[in-house]
């Protein structure tokens, strides 16, 4: 009798210990990084240019389709040509809390104004895509191609056009100095703090000519009040929709086309704060993937004409440091380096 209580009792123990153990087993060893508060999106330009819409629209993306349990919240520091927001991010080691989308002054600045701050300071997240400059005019003006507006400004005479663009020694004013240098004209370069804002100044006929992205002008050009001259890229971009009532953008010629050549693309990338771990990159990583795959995201990568390439890790990387090189010629070639 007692030996059969104590096999009974042994049998349950058994049972009950073997149904624990599945247990453990059968729970996650470790649950995968994610944000335990509010994640700061800065952004190291002003409002209404590429860099600050593409910013926003993944703001919205995410917070329409649930994507985060924390919020996402856009921050504008432009301060210094965008030398204000990397250095917020990169004071901010070790913060998984924290992204920055960056443009080319994510090079250009710190050569411009030599801020103690270098891209290899943060972790590259990924790239989103690769952004085009358009020359565009005034459509009330009668140049009807990039030959004749070049002609209009050699004719001018030195520093008689104005060309707006974003920042100082940045994107905007290093394709300007190319196109000077290219076709022997001088202008004024005129720099505004947003691609927003530069576009207005060129509808208003404050001044003569701009090389904004696509989307920073598209809305005029759809409205009729901007002519898009040529595109500073090797190949005519590729989409065949029709933005305005006669054009697509594969209908506006490359400048090569038009005799001018040169070519420059500019990163839209995502990158954390250094001494993050690899656990809380990746999130961010399937994050952006999962933005991407939205329709949302793949109707605004036609919409402003974006090379929608896309690069994580060691290919990410690698681009980086070839970027970096690029445009530290252009900026030697330019006058542009601050001086040691």
């Amino acid at each position: 009798m007692i030996r059969d209580l104590f096999s009974a009792s042994t049998s349950r123990l058994a049972r009950a210990t073997a149904a624990a153990l599945m247990t453990i087993t059968a729970a996650p060893l470790a649950f995968a990084w994610e944000p335990t508060k509010p994640v700061e999106f800065i952004i190291p330009a002003g409002t209404g240019g590429g860099a600050d819409q593409m910013a926003r629209l993944i703001q919205g993306i995410v917070q329409k389709h649930k994507l985060m349990e924390e919020p996402l919240i856009v921050i504008n520091k432009s301060g210094g040509a965008g030398a204000e927001g990397f250095l917020d991010v990169k004071g901010a080691n070790g913060d998984p809390h924290k992204i920055i989308i960056t443009l080319s002054n994510l090079f250009t600045t710190p050569m411009a104004t030599g801020v103690p701050f270098n891209w290899k300071d943060l972790t590259p997240v990924a790239m989103l895509a690769l952004d085009q400059f358009i020359l565009w005019t005034n459509v009330d003006e009668p140049y009807k191609d990039a030959k004749e507006y070049i002609a209009a400004a050699k004719a001018a005479g030195p520093s008689k056009f104005k060309m707006a663009g974003t920042g100082s020694k940045q994107e905007d004013q290093i394709i300007t100095v190319a196109l000077e240098k290219a076709t022997g004209t001088k202008f004024i370069y005129v720099p505004f703090k947003g691609g927003g804002d530069v576009a207005v100044q060129l509808v208003g006929g404050h001044v003569n000519s701009t090389v904004n992205n696509p989307a920073e002008a598209v809305s005029q050009w759809r409205a009729g009040k901007l002519r898009a001259q040529c595109v500073f890229d090797s190949e005519r971009i590729p989409f065949k929709t029709k933005v305005t009532e006669t054009q697509s953008w594969n209908d506006i010629p490359t400048c090569k086309e038009a005799g001018l050549p040169i070519d420059y693309v500019m990163l839209r990338g995502i990158f954390m704060p250094g001494g993050v771990t690899a656990e809380q990159t990746k999130y961010y990583v399937d994050l952006l993937t999962k933005v991407r795959a939205t329709q949302e995201w793949k109707d605004y990568m036609e919409r402003g004409a974006f090379n929608p390439t896309f690069m994580v890790g060691a290919e990410f990387t690698k681009w980086l440091e070839a970027a970096e090189t690029n445009h530290r010629n252009l900026m030697t070639e330019a006058g542009f380096l601050a001086k040691k």
